[in-house]
């Protein structure tokens, strides 16, 4: 049980990647002081580090004082991890779990200055990364697959709302040959979008393209507390109301799960049951549910069913 309130080696972790310690031993640096000398770095205090993490399996010792990969190792090599980018501010964000569970809101200013949007607008390498960890580098493949109530025959024009740098987009478009595709996120991110379609910068909170056939929301109604979300619901019902969402709803009977996006941005997952109640108040009903093979529940909406 006293374990799991260790937190030495998730930070040790933290530090080495943060140090590209495990890069430098792949390209051969691989003493003690080489390493330090290299990541600028107290030598005695990376010692005690890696002392640790070799007896955690995360590094070998061959001889005193000298390191080697081992498999664990390769998990270090994610860009991440780094504490200086948006790994460190996940990282860091955990430390305001308290404020979010005491009031359901996030605490992520009360640690940074500025809430999470902000802090990426205000920090574009910070946004940019960010983009990449939502994207393929960050989460694999996205999967075009899902089913629609009425099929696809008559879906000519998708919006995907909120789509980052299009990664879902691309891979929706490649998958059904002869959509038309717009990407909505904001200015900065759509800048840094490349495929075969349209882009609208703008906040989604903002009125939408209007008149398409779908719109699509992944991962995005999990990112916002009850008023946002039931805005961005309401954007969707203006514009066209037949929707897609994946992500932000769960079965009725899938277990409680706290997740990254609750405590930097008070994010909120709701039951099917309890969306269904909330789609109706942006006068949406829901039409389908299915279930992707990776396991995203997808739900789908339909304006004055």
């Amino acid at each position: 049980m006293t374990d799991r309130f260790d937190l030495r080696t998730p930070w040790c972790m933290y530090v080495v990647a943060t140090l590209r310690i495990a890069q430098r031993i792949e390209a051969g640096t691989c003493s003690l002081d080489a390493l330090a000398a290299e990541a600028s770095c107290d030598a005695v205090a990376l010692g005690s580090v890696m002392g640790h993490l070799v007896g955690e399996g995360v590094f070998a010792s061959p001889a005193p004082d000298t390191y080697a990969l081992t498999d664990e190792s390769h998990a270090l090599f994610s860009p991440f991890l780094d504490l200086g980018g948006i790994g460190g501010r996940m990282a860091h964000a955990w430390s305001t779990l308290e404020t979010y569970v005491r009031t359901g809101r996030s605490g992520y200013a009360e640690r940074f200055g500025v809430g999470w949007w902000e802090d990426l607008a205000a920090n574009p390498a910070l946004g940019a990364e960010f983009d990449e960890l939502m994207g393929v580098a960050g989460h694999g493949t996205p999967d075009p697959w899902f089913s629609l109530a009425d099929g696809w025959d008559d879906v000519r024009w998708v919006v995907d709302v909120g789509g980052g740098t299009g990664a879902m987009l691309r891979a929706l478009l490649e998958a059904r040959p002869g959509l038309r595709g717009t990407l909505v996120d904001l200015p900065g991110t759509v800048e840094r979008a490349a495929g075969d379609f349209e882009t609208v910068g703008q906040s989604f909170f903002d009125p939408l393209p209007a008149g398409a056939d779908l719109y699509l929301l992944k991962s995005v109604l999990n990112d916002w507390p009850d008023a946002e979300t039931d805005l961005i619901l309401q954007r969707v019902a203006e514009a066209g109301g037949h929707a897609v969402v994946i992500g932000g709803v769960a079965p009725d009977d899938a277990p409680r799960r706290l997740d990254i996006e609750m405590v930097l941005l008070g994010g909120r997952t709701d039951s099917l049951s309890a969306f269904r109640a909330r789609a109706a108040r942006a006068g949406l009903a829901v039409v389908a549910t299915s279930t992707q093979t990776g396991g995203r529940f997808v739900v789908e909406v339909r304006r004055g069913v």
